[in-house]
């Protein structure tokens, strides 16, 4: 273990013994020992110490009611104090004799590279300040956690930062150690879950907070390091309004099966971002009239100051003033309608031009030092955050737009738009697309659910078109689910081109995607609607739901490359939208081997994806790892863009399709074919009490009722996490690539993996989904709590997991799994005591609040959502 591991393992004992201390205080003496006595068995127990096991299983079963609940609590505290130790061991100060971190040094090394490789440094500039890549925080967070503890969180992980010195005197060593006993105990003192499901417009909050406590401080300071990088590499600086990272978001925007997101709701989010952004410009502009106090000026400042010995001071109390009247405008009209005042800031260049001028004229009088300071980090926020913090993005289901057609054609007594072939759809679509006269009759009285989706795209139509994204359509399939979006868009008054992005989901979409854009950019009056780009969502939860991850890791790749094809054949940019979650089992990985898997030529300088729920906050809660993970992006971006992978050669390809359709096979054999499958998922995991989590707005199922297929994708991932046994992430893939080993084919799949990277990260993410997989855990959920007649199929799926981890390990050419990842492996270790004994407590409280019935002990039931917590912080990721 190096000097810094060991930094780490000293500040996870710390913040366990600061814990312990305050349960000691508020629980007694007997009750910590009993936690500590339960901690050491299961630490134990992973030394496969049988009888410590045994010991370990009988205490946590003997508990009697009263005391599940803190003990629950107290590991779950445990957990999450040993999060925000990693977290900050990311960015923790280093010593002169250790190593920069990866994610520091990423940038640097890679421009480096570019300029060995023959890239000039203007075409090195040019690259870096053309960067688009925006980043959607999404709306089905499956943050567990409550905003008030994350506030809790960050003060302990600034706490520590402050103690991570080597000069602390004696004294502020000691102030340190009881800001962190406090903070500590604040926690324990205040309920982890939520009362209430959290409402979309509290989603949207969430979403702001995250930038105000932390990108909004992290994003100039990554704009700093980025353009010292390329200065350091070719001599020259980055564009003023170069903006290579934006943020957008869901939250407030996807109705898609959420009820709760309705029109006046995304309203209220894109007021509140008015709001927000307008406040938080308001900070810096307070600051900036502080500092400029200078008085020589350039003609053109001078003009907009007027007769003024504080030109600069002058400029910004205008644009204080015109902030001030927008931040009160939006509080107003958050209760009320009300009329937009003239001064409010209606386009970015109101909020722009004035700090653009008093950074010219700064530079003219030879400033660059002041013009480089606060004020170009003020503008570099302006560029990225815009007027709303956030462009808020719309999705909605393809067949609710098809529903406003059919009741409005049969109003119109034109027939039934759903009996309509495509050719037939399209050609109406289209001609009206291009007619003059209104299509929506002024007496017509639609359903609720139609009038839901008109009056949407009314507010999407009274707003600036800075503040929106993308309109996201789901299960679209034909070039029809767009046009008839762009109607919609049309007759509901939106002025500007709103990006129509259709949202490609299961294996079958995927696998016809390129076909239906194709079809789509043939129509001439589209090609003429929207010009020379078309943006196309990648689903990664419901293809994987639907084939398991192998076969649609393969389907979303080969997906890409024909849209990439079918595109090019047209002359139209493609903008690729990828929707990945947090696990593997949802398109989920480490970002920069993600990206770099990506297929060659689908990138192109631009990236647009998802982050939701608890990797938001891994990703981004704190400025320090919210710089590294912007770094990140930005890097793989860039090197995807100029130094993109080879495509795979034919053989690989053939072989990666067999294993594919091999995977999917196996997959859908069990989790359509096994006639007990569905009555096992429902009995040997959560399942059925996950529906009592308020983790996000939206249900837990996109119908009341129906098997796996109804299940959202969220759910189905989170329950199989909380049992260790990790099925969507592995079932098919390890008995295709065991089949595959078998065949003789071990030197293609080596030849594969060093020379492949999309393959080389389909058996990275394996093997680190395995490393968290545990056949015993599973066990014990699978025996304590499903029929015996169940049992087999358990076994099964054990053994098809164990036969999985044999297959990565020889692929690997490895004893123990993370043999090539110490740091990750590391990580798993030092949570598992903590977790080990939070699955038994599961498994426990679902065998008693079942047999219970519709009358559970309410503190059994919140001792239940406590375990899911603890359990989702111990595996850092849910759903």
């Amino acid at each position: 273990m190096t000097d810094i591991d060991a930094r780490l393992r000293e500040d996870v004992h710390n913040l366990g013994t600061l814990l312990g201390q305050t349960i000691q205080a508020h629980l007694g003496d007997d009750f910590l020992q009993r936690i500590e006595r339960i901690r050491l068995g299961a630490k134990q127990g992973r030394k496969a110490d049988q009888a410590a096991n045994e010991a370990l299983l009988d205490a946590l079963q003997d508990l009697p009611d009263s005391q599940l609940l803190p003990v629950c609590r107290a590991f779950n505290q445990f957990l999450n104090l040993a999060n925000i130790a990693e977290q900050h061991h990311r960015i923790r100060r280093r010593r002169a004799d250790e190593p920069q971190a990866f994610e520091l040094r990423c940038v640097n090394e890679l421009l480096q590279r570019l300029k060995a490789e023959n890239f000039s440094a203007d075409d090195i500039v040019q690259q870096v300040n053309g960067l688009d890549i925006e980043l959607v925080l999404t709306a089905h967070p499956t943050e567990v956690t409550r905003r008030t503890l994350i506030q809790k969180y960050d003060a302990i992980a600034d706490a520590l930062a402050r103690g991570d010195h080597d000069d602390l005197t004696a004294t502020e060593r000691e102030d340190v150690r009881q800001d962190l006993a406090r903070l500590i105990s604040e926690a324990w003192h205040t309920d982890e879950i939520r009362r209430s499901r959290p409402t979309p417009v509290d989603e949207a909050k969430w979403g702001f907070a995250v930038i105000e406590h932390s990108l909004w401080q992290a994003l100039p300071q990554f704009l700093r390091r980025l353009d010292a990088d390329v200065h350091g590499a070719t001599g020259q600086h980055l564009d003023l309004r170069a903006a290579p990272v934006r943020i957008a978001s869901w939250m407030g925007g996807d109705r898609d099966g959420n009820p709760n997101v309705t029109a006046p709701v995304t309203r209220e989010v894109l007021l509140l971002g008015r709001w927000m952004a307008a406040d938080l410009y308001l900070r810096d502009i307070e600051a900036l009239g502080n500092q400029l106090s200078m008085h020589a000026a350039s003609d053109a400042l001078l003009a907009q100051a007027g007769a003024v010995d504080e030109p600069y001071r002058a400029v910004l109390k205008q644009l204080r003033t015109r902030l001030q009247v927008t931040r009160d405008w939006a509080e107003q009209s958050l209760a009320n309608d009300v009329a937009m005042p003239a001064q409010v800031l209606r386009e970015l260049d109101d909020l722009r031009g004035p700090l653009e001028l008093c950074y010219q004229s700064l530079l003219a009088f030879g400033l660059k030092r002041i013009a480089n300071g606060p004020l170009l980090d003020t503008l570099r926020r302006v560029n990225a955050f815009g007027l709303g913090l956030v462009r808020l993005d719309i999705r909605q289901d393809a067949a609710r737009h098809a529903q406003v057609f059919s009741e409005l054609t049969e109003h119109l007594q034109l027939g039934d738009y759903a009996e309509w072939d495509e050719d037939a759809r399209c050609r109406f679509l289209l001609d009206e697309l291009h007619s003059r006269r209104p299509l929506l009759p002024p007496n017509w009285q639609p359903s609720a659910d139609v009038a839901e989706v008109l009056a949407t795209c009314r507010v999407v139509a009274s707003q600036p078109q800075e503040l929106l994204g993308s309109y996201v359509i789901s299960m679209a399939s034909h070039p029809s689910d767009v046009l008839a979006v762009k109607l919609l868009l049309k007759e509901t008054g939106v002025s500007w081109p709103m990006r129509v992005a259709p949202l490609f989901e299961t294996l079958s979409d995927l696998d016809n995607a390129a076909d239906a854009i194709d079809r789509l950019l043939s129509l001439e009056q589209y090609r003429a609607l929207v010009g020379d780009e078309q943006e196309v969502m990648i689903g990664y939860s419901d293809s994987a739901k639907d084939a398991g991850t192998l076969a649609a890791g393969w389907a979303q790749y080969r997906a890409q490359e024909a849209l990439v094809g079918a595109c090019q054949r047209h002359g139209v940019h493609l903008r690729l939208f990828h929707g990945r979650g947090g696990t593997v089992g949802r398109g989920g990985a480490p970002a920069h081997m993600a990206i770099l898997s990506q297929p060659p030529g689908s990138v192109r300088g631009q990236l647009r994806v998802t982050e939701q729920g608890e990797m938001i906050r891994f990703k981004f809660g704190l400025p320090g790892i919210a710089i590294q993970s912007l770094l990140l992006y930005t890097s793989a971006v860039l090197e995807a863009s100029l130094l993109p992978p080879p495509a795979p050669e034919p053989a690989w390809r053939e072989l990666m399709q067999q294993l594919a359709d091999r995977s999917v096979e196996v997959y859908r054999a069990v989790v359509r074919g096994e006639p007990q499958f569905v009555e096992y998922f429902r009995q040997a995991t959560p399942e059925q009490e996950l529906g009592r989590l308020p983790l996000g707005s939206r249900p837990a199922k996109r119908r009341s009722q129906g098997g796996i297929e109804s299940l959202r994708a969220i759910p189905w991932i989170f329950a199989w996490t909380q049992t260790r046994l990790m099925l969507p992430a592995w079932l098919g893939a390890g008995q295709a690539l065991r089949e595959a080993l078998d065949a003789g084919k071990q030197a293609q799949l080596r030849q594969m993996m060093d020379a492949w990277p999309f393959f080389l990260a389909r058996v990275e993410m394996l093997e680190m989904v395995l490393s968290k997989a545990d056949v015993d855990i599973a066990r014990f959920y699978e025996q304590r709590l499903a029929s015996a007649d169940l049992w087999p199929l358990g076994e099964r799926l054990r053994t098809a997991l164990e036969q999985a981890t044999a297959v990565v390990l020889q692929l690997r050419e490895s004893e123990t799994l993370l043999a090539h990842n110490p740091a990750l492996g590391e990580s798993v270790a030092v949570r598992n005591p903590y977790t080990d004994p939070l699955h038994v407590l599961q498994a426990e409280l679902m065998k008693r609040t079942r047999a219970q019935g519709e009358s559970v002990d309410p503190d059994l039931e919140r001792a239940l959502m406590v375990t899911m917590a603890g359990i989702a912080a111990g595996m850092r990721n849910t759903g």
